[in-house]
C-alpha cells in the first residue's frame, strides 16, 4: 500500500515539475520574443518594421593612420580647415590615392565604444548618405574620415554667407533636394536596429551634382552622448529650432522626431531663410511658430522665397506647404512617417515637372506661381 502510494505522490511531484519547466519555457520564449522586438533607439516595438528593417553586416573599417591624415590636411592647415561641428574641426583632405575626404578632429581617448560605434555607421551605404570611411585614435586624438561632398550644404546655398548659388534654386531643384535628403532618413529609420539621426539640419543636407542631396552626419550625437542646450550662441539657437518639442522637453528622440526637424527644413526650403527669422518686422515669432499657429494656413504664401519667382504651380506649392505643416504638427503621434513623406514628395515632384512641361506647351488650365497670390484655393492662399 504505502509502495503504491509512494508510487502515487512521485507521478505527482513529477506532474508538478514537468508543469513547471513548460512554463518557464514559455515565459523564457516570450521575454525573449520581446527584448530581439525592441529597438534600441525608440525603445518601442514594432513587428512589421523589425521584420521589414535592413540589416547590417558588420565589416573591417578602414583605420587611418596620424601621420596620413596629417599628410592629407598637410599637417592641419587652417588653409584645410572648411568647418566646426558639434564633433570638432572639419578639415578637407586629400589621401595618397588620390582621394578626397573630409576628416573631423577632436580631443578624446582611445575607446572601444568608439571603434564599435564607427565599424556600425560605417556599414551604412546608401546614396542619399554621407559615407563614414573610417577613424583614427591616437596622440588623444579621435578622427572620423568621411567621403568629401565638394558642393557644400543646402544652407550655403539658401542663406549662407558664401551664398554657393551659382545655379538658381529653382522649385523643382528644391523638391528633387528635399526628395533625396528624404530617402536618406527614411533609409536610417528601415535599419534594423533602426537608426535615429538626432541632429538633422539643413546645414547637414550635402548637395552634389544634379540637385542630388546627401545627408550628414547620421548618428553623430552617438558619439557626443547627451547634448545639453547651453549659451545664448546664434548656432546653439539655430540648431534648436530644428528639435522637436518631446526632445527639448524630455531628451526622447525617435523617428518622428527626424520627421519634425524634416519639417524645419522644408521651411528653410521654402522660404529660403533660417527658420529662426522673423516673416515679418511687425512680427515676434519666428517662422515655425508662424506656420504653428496660423491655423487657416493664410499667411504661409508671403514667406515663400521670392527667388521663386514664378518656377512652381499653386498645386505643387500647396500640396508642398500642407506637407511641412504635417511633419511640423506638435504631437509626434500626428507626423507622418518618412517613407511617407518620401511617397509624397516623388509624387510632387512628379506632377510638378509633369504641369511646368505641358505650361511650356501652352496648357490653359494650370496655375502659375506668379498667380499663387492673386488666387484662393484649398487651403486659402490670399494676396498680400
Amino acid at each position: 500500500m504505502s509502495g503504491t502510494l509512494a508510487a502515487v505522490l512521485g507521478g505527482a511531484a513529477g506532474a508538478v515539475a514537468l508543469v513547471g519547466i513548460v512554463i518557464l519555457l514559455i515565459w523564457f520564449c516570450l521575454s525573449h520574443q520581446r527584448s530581439v522586438s525592441r529597438t534600441s533607439e525608440t525603445g518601442s516595438s514594432d513587428p512589421s518594421q523589425g521584420r521589414h528593417g535592413i540589416e547590417l553586416t558588420l565589416r573591417d573599417t578602414r583605420r587611418f593612420g596620424i601621420e596620413e591624415l596629417s599628410l592629407a590636411t598637410k599637417n592641419f592647415n587652417d588653409k584645410n580647415l572648411i568647418g566646426e561641428g558639434k564633433f570638432g574641426e572639419v578639415y578637407k583632405g586629400l589621401l595618397h590615392d588620390g582621394m578626397l575626404v573630409a576628416i573631423k578632429k577632436r580631443r578624446g581617448f582611445p575607446s572601444q565604444e568608439f571603434v564599435d560605434e564607427v565599424r556600425y555607421l560605417s556599414s551604412i551605404n546608401h546614396r542619399n548618405l554621407v559615407t563614414l570611411l573610417g577613424y583614427c585614435q591616437e596622440s588623444n586624438l579621435q578622427f572620423l574620415i568621411y567621403e568629401y561632398v565638394p558642393n557644400g550644404s543646402v544652407s550655403n546655398h539658401l542663406y549662407g554667407a558664401s551664398q554657393q548659388s551659382r545655379e538658381k534654386l529653382e522649385f523643382k531643384h528644391r523638391l528633387s533636394i528635399a526628395t533625396g535628403a528624404a530617402k536618406g532618413l527614411a533609409h536610417l529609420h528601415s535599419l534594423s536596429p533602426r537608426l535615429v539621426h538626432k541632429n538633422f539640419k539643413t546645414a547637414n543636407v550635402l548637395v552634389v551634382e544634379n540637385f542630388i542631396a546627401k545627408v550628414a552626419d547620421a548618428g553623430l550625437r552617438n558619439f557626443l552622448g547627451r547634448i545639453d542646450i547651453a549659451g545664448p550662441s546664434s548656432q546653439v539657437i539655430a540648431d534648436e529650432i530644428f528639435l522637436a518639442p518631446e526632445v527639448k522637453e524630455f531628451g526622447r528622440f525617435s523617428e518622428k522626431s527626424d520627421v519634425y526637424s524634416f519639417g524645419v527644413f522644408l521651411l528653410e526650403l521654402l522660404s529660403g531663410k533660417e527658420a529662426t527669422e522673423l516673416p515679418s518686422s511687425d512680427s515676434n515669432k519666428n517662422l515655425v511658430e508662424w506656420v504653428q499657429i496660423d491655423q487657416d494656413h493664410r499667411n504661409i504664401s508671403s514667406i515663400i522665397d521670392q527667388r521663386l519667382g514664378s518656377s512652381f504651380t499653386a498645386e505643387g506649392m500647396e500640396e508642398f506647404i500642407l506637407l511641412i505643416i504635417r511633419c511640423l504638427d506638435s504631437s509626434s503621434e500626428r507626423r507622418p512617417s518618412m517613407s511617407y513623406v518620401v511617397m509624397e514628395l516623388d509624387r510632387i515632384y512628379d506632377k510638378e515637372m509633369n504641369l511646368t512641361t505641358m505650361m511650356g506647351q501652352g496648357t490653359p488650365d494650370v496655375t502659375l506661381g506668379s498667380q499663387l497670390f492673386k488666387a484662393t484655393s484649398h487651403i486659402a492662399f490670399i494676396k498680400k
